[in-house]
């Protein structure tokens, strides 16, 4: 039923995964010249001084954005499959295959890509959007424990009749 623990936790994850969309991942700043790169689900920007208002796009990043979407799509569609258990837990094996992969691509681009393009001492700083897919592993495998004991609990009350 959708009622359910593992529905609010699959839900939180859809919100985490949206938040990602729009929050900042990582940040760099050049301490000489003050330009700073900002990661984003989309692209990375390039921020100047004297143009702090609007960044220019400088690399593709857009492959982070499809992956939240993906896992967004699977926790939401992974929700309504409340009458079929089985598929609910396959399911929640794919997103958390896909958040992997989304937690991977958001490292890559923050400690290869985007740290080739500022020269500075430090590796950078990681945001608050950087932390969400950790959040939906987390969210993924509490709701995947609590759907695997929902099954349990069904196959043992059939084993009593």
């Amino acid at each position: 039923m959708i009622q359910r623990i593992q529905s609010v936790f699959l839900l939180l994850l859809v919100l985490s995964m949206v938040a990602m969309l729009f929050l900042p991942l990582w940040s760099k700043t050049d301490a000489t010249t003050g330009e700073e790169v900002v990661l984003t689900a989309w692209n990375i920007k390039s921020y100047m001084p004297a143009d702090a208002a609007e960044g220019t796009p400088v690399k593709n990043a857009i492959a982070i954005g499809m992956l939240a979407i993906a896992a967004a799509a699977i926790a939401l569609y992974e929700i309504f499959q409340f009458r079929n258990r089985l598929n609910q837990m396959k399911l929640g094996l794919l997103n958390t295959l896909v958040l992997a992969a989304l937690l991977g691509t958001s490292f890559y681009y923050a400690a290869y890509v985007g740290a080739e393009l500022v020269e500075a001492d430090h590796n950078g700083a990681y945001e608050a959007g950087f932390y969400l897919p950790m959040l939906g592993l987390l969210l993924n495998a509490l709701a995947n424990r609590f759907i695997k004991r929902d099954e349990d609990l069904v196959r043992s009350v059939d084993r009593l009749r």
